[in-house]
């Protein structure tokens, strides 16, 4: 049997970080969170993480800056931008970065799951 893909979720807020990794779970995917983009970076999960979903605002560095961070070390980690506080120029900047969607809180699980299929067959993941 296959392993399960890793999906890392990074989110300051703690119910929704509680809430995501409860419903990414629920999918059949491994989840771990984080509270910080600086938490993550630092952990043994970053290189065998399939997916990222984060938070686009955030103490400290944000979605966009993790995303640009990673892109920026050579790693591509598909990744989903979630964000409380939508914005047409927020969707345009990640839209040009490379991120994979740029979803509104709360976010239809529907629309996540399709996100979460999308990076899971990017092909563009270093290995």
């Amino acid at each position: 049997m296959a392993n399960k893909a890793m999906i890392s979720i990074v989110d300051d807020d703690q119910s929704a970080r509680e809430g995501l990794t409860d419903l990414v779970s629920s999918m059949g995917f491994d989840a771990e969170a984080f509270e910080r983009a600086e938490d993550f970076l630092k952990s043994a999960r970053l290189q065998s993480t399939d997916c990222l979903i984060t938070d686009m605002r955030m103490p400290g560095m944000s979605g966009m800056d993790l995303h640009d961070r990673l892109v920026a070390s050579g790693q591509h980690i598909p990744t989903i931008v979630i964000t409380a506080f939508p914005q047409d120029s927020d969707r345009v900047r990640a839209e040009q970065s490379g991120i994979l969607c740029y979803l509104a809180k709360p976010c239809h699980e529907d629309h996540l799951m399709k996100c979460i299929r999308a990076a899971l067959a990017d092909d563009r993941r270093t290995p």
